[in-house]
């Protein structure tokens, strides 16, 4: 299946280039979420009118992720939960919490922007977390889990 992409897709190309995808990877991501359209003839024409207007988008959307990545640089988020005597939290924080407490501290963020590598925290103390804010922007968080009173 050859797709045109509309916006930078992480490890496929940039906007406007034409690559060939398998097509269950087209079909279920690239054109529901409006990352790629089909290669015919007559939507490279409508993509080359709207070139402009996706660059300028994508323009957009890369210094929207910066401005946030810097607000985010030196931020510290406390979260108190629920542990055991020796430090064992009862349950976990899962990307969830996380971005739920990043809103409630005043820095939008979505559940999908937090990337746990070692999984959900289970124990109290502090971890380095990276937030994913756009395909060329990432920044460290540090969370610091502390025990309920």
């Amino acid at each position: 299946m050859e797709v045109i992409l509309l916006k930078k897709v992480a490890n496929l190309g940039n906007i406007g280039d034409k690559v060939k995808v398998k097509s269950g990877y087209g079909r279920n991501f690239l054109l529901p979420t409006g990352k790629a359209t089909l290669a015919t003839a007559g939507n490279v024409a409508k993509f080359e009118a709207q070139r402009a207007q996706f660059e300028a988008k994508a323009i957009a959307d890369l210094s929207s992720a910066e401005q946030r990545a810097v607000a985010l640089k030196d931020f510290r988020l406390t979260i108190s939960a629920k542990a055991g005597s020796e430090g064992k939290l009862f349950g976990s924080i899962g990307t969830g919490d996380i971005a739920e407490a990043l809103t409630r501290a005043g820095h939008p963020v979505e559940r999908a922007e937090v990337r746990m590598p070692l999984g959900p925290i289970r124990v109290t103390g502090e971890q380095v977390l990276t937030l994913h804010l756009h395909t060329d922007v990432n920044v460290d968080v540090n969370v610091a889990v502390v025990p309920e009173d």
